[in-house]
């Protein structure tokens, strides 16, 4: 087998430099040329766009206008501190509104008293307010964000996790984009703030670093944004209560943002923007158990969405060209079915090849997968990274990331799989199983 395993990596490489490397890709790989290839070397090019760009001092603001902080609680307890405090705590000209809202209140008494206390310690505060509002049902995040809505008095709404931190310059940051009539909504960063817990939350920090802070700035650039946080999302209070604020079903970050893009075919000019400078701070899971079982949810989650909510309205006549296009590519395509393509050939392979030779494929792609990842990793650090050093740390790690994408990418077919037999989404833990019920999700 050994001896199978290097012949095959070095005829591999050997192909690759005497046949091309599309030519060998296409014969052995065609979703990496047809999918990820593309994709990546868009994301590569907005992050050149967006450092080439921002080598220019920044804009002088027009406006500063009124925020409205609402942060959805439940069995946060003493965090929820940190939360508010970051928030009156901002270097922001404007009022800022911010609104605590309990859900299920009579359960989680710890988390209201701690939110009631920290509104007590900031009473006076110039150009703040601390309102805290408990719900004394517990009726899921969207109750919660749609009860906060109703007391929003800001121009501008966030809708932040109750476990999420901020830095100071966050909303400074994050608003500054609506000095420009046609942005609906901005997409704020995240880090994981536990990084340094095990390896399960290092490697989703550098997932994190790759994917939101790189990946959302270079999608940005061409206004594809993909998604914008449940965790940490900020639009256009109008807009919102435009479409009747958050739907009740399950990944209300997605679907909202999905509703938005929906005005882009009729009104070409309007946006969707990623703050990397706006920053927030979560906690990661940190065990694998954890982590599988949040990735079922989010990616059964994108299936229901896709397949059963949204199938109809994805169409370049309320989407736009340029999001139908990325939204079949990147939402369809590289989310959906790469997952299969992915399980599908390392199985035909298994079944045509002796081990050696398979396991040779898989180091000869492996490398590729490395070299690129490489080079997307610097163009990072050259553009867009506004923490070097921390960045840096990642670097041990990088060799481990193939894998992890790879462990991923099959998980996330098994959560597509539950979702596609067994509805999942109605078991949600953002919502409890009477709302969606009631809401005929």
């Amino acid at each position: 087998m050994w001896q199978q395993f290097v012949e095959s990596f070095w005829l591999l490489a050997h192909s690759f430099s005497t046949r091309g490397a599309w030519d060998l890709a296409f014969n052995l790989f065609p979703f990496v040329v047809l999918l990820e290839l593309p994709f990546y070397a868009l994301v590569v090019g907005g992050m050149l766009r967006y450092g080439l760009r921002h080598w220019r001092a920044p804009a002088r603001r027009l406006q500063y206008p009124s925020v409205s902080c609402l942060i959805t609680c439940y069995s946060e307890g003493e965090d929820v501190r940190k939360t508010i405090s970051s928030l009156v705590n901002q270097r922001y000209a404007g009022r800022i509104q911010i609104i605590p809202i309990i859900d299920g209140a009579i359960k989680n008494s710890d988390t209201l008293q701690a939110a009631l206390s920290e509104a007590r310690r900031w009473e006076g505060v110039e150009g703040r307010e601390v309102a805290v509002l408990p719900k004394w049902q517990r009726g899921g995040r969207v109750s919660s964000l749609n009860a906060g809505l109703t007391l929003a008095t800001g121009d501008v709404v966030m809708a932040l996790d109750g476990d999420t931190s901020f830095d100071n310059d966050m909303v400074e940051n994050a608003t500054r984009h609506f000095d420009d009539p046609r942005v609906a909504g901005v997409a704020g960063n995240l880090r994981v703030r536990n990084q340094g817990k095990n390896l399960v939350t290092k490697l989703q920090g550098l997932e994190y670093m790759l994917s939101i802070s790189g990946g959302k700035t270079g999608l940005s650039e061409f206004n594809i944004v993909n998604n914008i946080s449940g965790a940490f999302g900020v639009f256009r209070t109008s807009l919102v209560r435009h479409l009747g604020g958050w739907d009740a079903g399950t990944a209300e970050d997605l679907d909202i943002t999905l509703r938005i893009k929906q005005y882009f075919g009729r009104h070409r000019g309007m946006r969707i923007k990623f703050e990397p400078h706006a920053m927030g701070h979560t906690d990661a899971p940190e065990s694998w158990r954890v982590f599988f079982r949040q990735r079922v949810r989010w990616d059964g989650d994108m299936y229901y969405l896709f397949v059963r909510k949204y199938r109809f309205n994805l169409r370049p006549s309320l989407l736009g060209w340029p999001n139908f296009l990325f939204t079949l590519v990147n939402g369809l395509l590289m989310q959906l079915v790469l997952p299969y393509l992915i399980v599908g050939s390392l199985a035909l392979l298994l079944f045509i090849q002796p081990l050696g030779i398979v396991l040779g494929t898989l180091a000869f792609v492996y490398l590729g997968y490395l070299v690129l990842l490489l080079a997307y990793y610097l163009v990072y650090l050259a553009t867009v990274s506004e923490r070097v050093r921390l960045d840096l740390s990642y670097l041990p790690y990088l060799p481990l990331f193939p894998l992890f994408a790879f462990v991923t990418r099959v998980h996330s077919g098994y959560a597509i799989l539950v979702e596609a037999l067994t509805h999942s989404h109605l078991d949600s833990s953002m919502a409890p199983s009477w709302v969606l019920r009631k809401n005929k999700f």
